[in-house]
């Protein structure tokens, strides 16, 4: 198979994958219910003062309990799926990274022959075009003083942070961004915009005013949604902001940006949309986190990216950093890239010669 054939299958177990992680949450909820329905049956039949509506009520606890003990079966019957998926996808993964090595060192034999072949056609027209050009420079050299390089485009990342009920320590995230870029090689050539208690009038404007590589947000969000705050000083309930129109505030530019990563709970289920609309990279979160496993993600994704990593081993890298913390596999944070973006070979920040 080729890579766009295994990268076709990935999506799709993907989206297999996160259909029957909510059937299992469906399930799970339903199996709740009907325990709490039992348990309130056995307690009227406690209660009742007559025999026949004391069994009418154990009768209906009983049905309870079998409709309950039915949902936790299915519940984790769609949990088994989701686990085969996720290993299906593994093992894609692992198959569509050969496939594109085996297609990029097929691609670079051939360039390397076809290089050969217009080295040796074009040798003389290219001997005399060199003459004319060092003519050229000569008299270029008297005329004019030589300019410097352009120093190469800072990697520009805008960091917005909401936690209008102040439960999330995104404060605290946004420090340890910031304290893991600038410990990194290629520190310098990283700029930060982070902007706390962020509203959507912070997205609008950091979208079209620094015009930001990748966009970072933590704070609340779920399957479609995301949360913002209000513009108050005030604890309150915040801003809802639907994935869509989200999607078009950061398509709002002449410079879309590169990479989208969802620091937040239930948000992988945007990242495919984001991908097919917006940008080439987006990261979600495939289930609900903890503050601190956040952070720590954050953090070492950052670190990567500013050492000169590429996206991929700068995802994995954050992944790991979560896995060794014991994180469970089913929760870690999921990396989506359109058919043709790669992201083993998408860096961000390289060494810069004139460093």
């Amino acid at each position: 198979m080729s890579s766009n054939q295994y990268r076709g299958e990935l999506e799709r177990k993907r989206k297999q994958r996160n259909e029957a992680e909510t059937k299992a949450g469906e399930y799970r909820t339903k199996e709740s219910q009907k325990r709490s329905e039992s348990a309130k049956a056995r307690l009227a039949a406690s209660k009742a003062s007559s025999d026949s509506t004391r069994l009418s009520k154990l009768r209906e606890s009983e049905r309870k309990d079998k409709e309950a003990e039915s949902a936790g079966k299915e519940a984790g019957r769609w949990q088994t799926k989701a686990a085969g998926f996720m290993k299906d996808e593994s093992t894609l993964m692992t198959r569509l990274t050969n496939a594109e090595r085996s297609e990029s060192e097929a691609t670079e034999r051939k360039r390397k022959r076809d290089q050969q072949q217009s080295d040796r056609r074009y040798a003389a027209e290219r001997a005399a075009l060199e003459a004319r050009l060092a003519g050229a420079e000569a008299t270029a050299d008297r005329a004019f003083r030589i300019l410097p390089a352009p120093k190469p485009e800072k990697l520009r990342v805008l960091i917005l942070g909401a936690a209008s009920e102040g439960d999330l320590r995104v404060g605290r995230e946004q420090k340890r961004i910031r304290t893991a870029v600038e410990s990194a090689l290629h520190r310098d050539q990283i700029e930060l915009d982070v902007r706390p208690a962020a509203t959507t009038a912070d997205l609008l404007d950091g979208i079209s005013r620094f015009r930001p590589h990748i966009v970072h947000f933590s704070g609340h969000s779920d399957h479609d949604l995301i949360m913002f705050e209000d513009d108050t000083d005030e604890h309150h309930e915040g801003v809802v902001v639907t994935a869509q129109a989200f999607s078009r505030a950061i398509q709002a530019t002449d410079d879309p940006p590169l990479l989208v990563l969802l620091n937040s709970c239930n948000s992988a289920s945007q990242i495919d949309d984001v991908v097919a609309n917006v940008t080439p990279f987006a990261i979600g979160m495939a289930d609900s986190i903890d503050d601190a496993d956040a952070i720590n993600y954050a953090a070492q994704f950052y670190a990567a990216v500013a050492n000169g990593q590429s996206i991929r081993s700068a995802h994995l890298s954050g992944r790991v950093a979560l896995e060794l913390a014991g994180l469970d596999g089913a929760a870690l944070p999921t990396l989506a890239h359109a058919p043709d973006a790669d992201p083993a070979s998408t860096i961000l920040v390289e060494p810069a010669s004139w460093l």
